[in-house]
């Protein structure tokens, strides 16, 4: 079956920002909802959308932090994405103010944390990352406006994992990566089929892969590993190549939510604010590694009928489903 996985030629690269990407490009009167949207990535996407005129909404599971790094740049509320009943409140809130929504970028996430469970016993990095992030899409989606982009923050983590349907929750032994790539995997496919459903409204999906950057995402990951890894001294100093900055590594989500490039498309994995090509060679061990050590999507993050099949489990898990 062919691929969408090709790149168009965006003109844009690894060193693009957000702000660069939004050149000419003017969101007043636009509302963007941004989960995460007040750390790392999350704020550069939310400082990038606002200064183009947008109505940013940030749901923060500490809204207090939330509201202190924002500084008034954009509304806040409570959410707790590993919390499906914070997810529900948070929706109830949203629709009773009777608003619509032209972008959704799923931003927050969990990364390589200690062996966590939540809610009924779910792996914490797929019950955050991925099932919160659903389960909120779901609920919002009277709200979403046609025309409005959806965009799931996926990783080249995905290439540690596909998707553990014998296991999802590891009860057979927990390795942290291959959790963050399994959850990563879901994000990816997520936005597939929901491109797939939503498309008849007028609403697009996409997915993406940041690039590397040093974020609080890696507050989980000791220094000795990050030094293991190459990717800082003993001082917690950047030294490999290959990291993006925040602002470069915000811009690719908001290319994906805004650029008339990717008018009457969508469903696809993006990097380096372009589509991404199928990813070539055996799959490595899990692990991070370097910066630039995986490029392009596996394709178990872009099947279509293990989509159609992690969306069933996951309305069956969260008892929800807009479809």
């Amino acid at each position: 079956m062919p691929t969408k996985q090709h790149k168009i030629g965006s003109g844009f690269g690894a060193a693009t920002t957000a702000a660069e990407v939004l050149r000419g490009i003017d969101l007043t009167g636009r509302l963007a909802v941004v989960t995460g949207g007040y750390s790392g990535l999350g704020l550069e996407t939310t400082r990038a959308l606002a200064n183009a005129g947008a109505h940013v909404v940030v749901p923060a599971r500490r809204p207090d932090a939330a509201g202190a790094a924002l500084g008034g740049l954009a509304e806040v509320d409570e959410l707790d994405l590993g919390d499906l009943d914070s997810v529900r409140a948070f929706a109830g809130r949203f629709l009773s103010s009777g608003r619509r929504i032209d972008i959704l970028i799923g931003s927050a996430a969990i990364m390589a944390c200690p062996e966590t469970r939540v809610g009924p016993g779910w792996e914490a990095q797929f019950a955050t990352n991925h099932l919160g992030h659903f389960a909120l899409v779901n609920r919002l989606w009277p709200a979403i406006a046609p025309g409005a982009r959806v965009v799931s923050v996926s990783s080249r983590g995905h290439h540690f994992s596909g998707i553990r349907w014998d296991d999802p929750w590891f009860r057979r032994g927990y390795d942290k990566w291959q959790a963050y790539g399994q959850a990563k995997t879901a994000n990816a496919l997520f936005a597939v089929h929901l491109d797939k459903l939503a498309e008849p409204s007028g609403i697009r999906a996409f997915s993406l892969h940041p690039g590397s950057i040093l974020t609080p995402l890696q507050r989980h990951i000791p220094l000795d590993e990050q030094i293991a890894n190459g990717w800082v001294d003993e001082h917690g100093n950047p030294v490999a190549a290959g990291f993006k900055t925040p602002e470069q590594g915000a811009a690719t989500q908001v290319w994906a939510a805004t650029s008339p490039q990717l008018a009457g498309m969508g469903g696809v994995y993006c990097e380096d604010c372009d589509i991404a090509e199928p990813a070539s060679g055996e799959p490595l061990p899990s692990g991070p590694g370097r910066p630039g050590l995986f490029q392009g999507v596996r394709d178990w993050a872009t099947d279509p009928e293990q989509a159609e099949r992690l969306w069933a489990l996951s309305a069956e898990l969260t008892g929800v489903n807009a479809f």
